[in-house]
């Protein structure tokens, strides 16, 4: 189970305004220049809240949270030969743990409040940027409740040709449609930010929000991905790997999911993206910290691993969340294999950042297949990207160079670059022909290709052994048998 408090998170968006108008002052820039604000959140984390209170009904359910095996098990069930990708054409996913609609299932069959709520029709549901606009904009007082595209696309309730809430989907997942947000644009104004008690600056009254894009688009538009085939893959938590594939979705023959990567205006087209989900990247190294105890800090994990520059034949499948793409296997869990009495912990840091590598290889080598078009170079981004043996693993694995922008926070500069192009706020043009190249860092393989293989053949094998472990035969106390 992973939660968080939809409170938390609206108090630390308080916070950053204030420190951030703080911050400005210091440097003698005054606030009235901020223009227009964006927002990018973690995608298919789930909130409810009541709009007569403004509270939250429950926590906030997050995208790689299990609890909802159970129900994907239901689901399957209701469908024709239990067809885990019934609804590819429609919304480009397969049914699967991780999308919004499972969660939300699992609220209104578990939480009496909010089964409560909807009847009496108080309740609102939306994805954290619906949570945090509708907040900002006035929560009960006139909060506007709205999502963009790139959010829709990830709940397994919208049609990513349409544009539109699928009444069908649901009538499936017997969810009532007036509780969904409205869908808008990833670059318009939504609304404007309403004067708060906490900013103590009264920072940021009347400016408007304008900007809205899922972490992973955001991020997509950071990296100025916005021609056909180019592709970005972004190391946080987990690990997501996105293809431009122009303003047509291809669905994917290997795992790989379909989905809307911009729509960068109210009259502009929508474009899509193949992508690939690694569930476990980042979270590996926080395990090796504080589960294991094997470094108290990510540094340290990475200077381990430096000091041995071999995983010495062990292979870590980090699996704890079940695997993403391109295998969509719940069951499958998390191990360690290829152990000897020489095996140490050092060993091991290795071996699980070897896996962060290996995992977007698997996805790379599905995104080739269903492009057609091998990537020359792969564009990197997010916090683990300053591990330089992990870009360096990453380059070897890959056997194409990786390239890292000089700010590599590229998922906020997305939501700002959408934010500042907003019709009403046009502070700058995304047009390919006005953009600025970046300075980047590259990281060019230095291993001989057959070593790779070698390695990445012996990772598949442990990948195979992580599948199957877990069984559905769960009690209701959430505690496996």
């Amino acid at each position: 189970w992973v939660e968080q408090d939809p409170k938390e998170i609206l108090n630390s968006v308080y916070e950053c305004v204030e420190k951030t108008c703080e911050k400005m002052k210091q440097l003698n820039i005054n606030i009235s220049n901020i223009r227009a604000i964006g927002v990018t959140n973690q995608r298919e984390t789930t909130v409810v809240w009541d709009k007569t209170t403004g509270e939250p009904l429950y926590n906030a359910i997050v995208w790689l949270d299990l609890r909802t095996q159970s129900t994907v098990e239901r689901l399957l069930k209701r469908i024709p030969g239990k067809n885990k990708t019934f609804s590819k054409f429609k919304t480009g996913l397969p049914l699967s743990t991780y999308f919004s609609a499972v969660k939300l299932r699992w609220l209104l069959d578990n939480v009496e409040e909010i089964r409560k709520a909807v009847e009496d029709r108080r309740a609102m549901f939306g994805t954290v940027d619906s949570w945090l606009i509708w907040s900002l904009t006035g929560g009960k007082n006139g909060g506007i409740h709205c999502t963009d595209v790139t959010n829709a696309s990830r709940t397994m309730l919208f049609n990513i040709h349409s544009l539109e809430w699928d009444p069908d989907l649901c009538k499936f997942f017997d969810i009532p449609m007036e509780i969904l947000p409205n869908v808008r644009s990833s670059s318009e104004i939504y609304g404007l930010m309403v004067c708060f008690q906490v900013f103590k600056s009264g920072a940021l009254t009347g400016v408007p929000i304008s900007g809205c894009l899922g972490d992973q688009s955001a991020a997509l538009v950071g990296q100025m991905c916005f021609q056909d085939g180019q592709a970005k893959n972004t190391y946080g938590t987990g690990c997501f790997l996105l293809c431009n594939t122009g303003q047509k979705s291809v669905f994917s023959e290997h795992g790989l999911i379909t989905t809307i990567a911009y729509k960068m205006g109210r009259d502009k087209p929508v474009f899509y993206a193949l992508e690939g989900s690694v569930a476990i990247a980042g979270a590996v190294v926080r395990w090796l910290r504080d589960n294991l105890g094997i470094a108290k800090s990510s540094q340290e994990v990475e200077k381990l691993a430096a000091d041995v520059g071999t995983s010495y034949g062990c292979y870590f499948v980090p699996a704890f969340s079940g695997l993403y793409a391109p295998y969509w296997e719940p069951s499958a869990r998390g191990i360690i294999c290829g152990l000897t009495q020489f095996t140490n912990k050092n060993h091991i840091a290795f071996a699980a950042l070897e896996a962060v590598c290996f995992q977007t290889r698997e996805i790379l080598d599905a995104m080739n297949k269903d492009c057609g078009i091998p990537l020359s170079q792969l564009q990197v981004d997010g916090g683990m990207t300053n591990n330089k043996i992990l870009m360096q693993l990453q380059s070897d694995i890959l056997c194409i160079p990786v390239v890292k922008p000089s700010m590599p926070e590229t998922t906020a500069l997305g939501a700002a670059m959408a934010a500042g192009a907003a019709e009403g706020v046009g502070v700058w043009s995304l047009n390919p022909g006005d953009l600025t190249a970046v300075t980047c860092e590259r990281f060019e393989p230095q291993i001989n290709p057959e070593e790779s293989e070698y390695r990445y053949a012996r990772w598949k094998k442990a990948v195979m052994k992580s599948m199957g472990w877990e069984t559905t035969d769960i009690p209701s106390n959430g505690k496996p048998k």
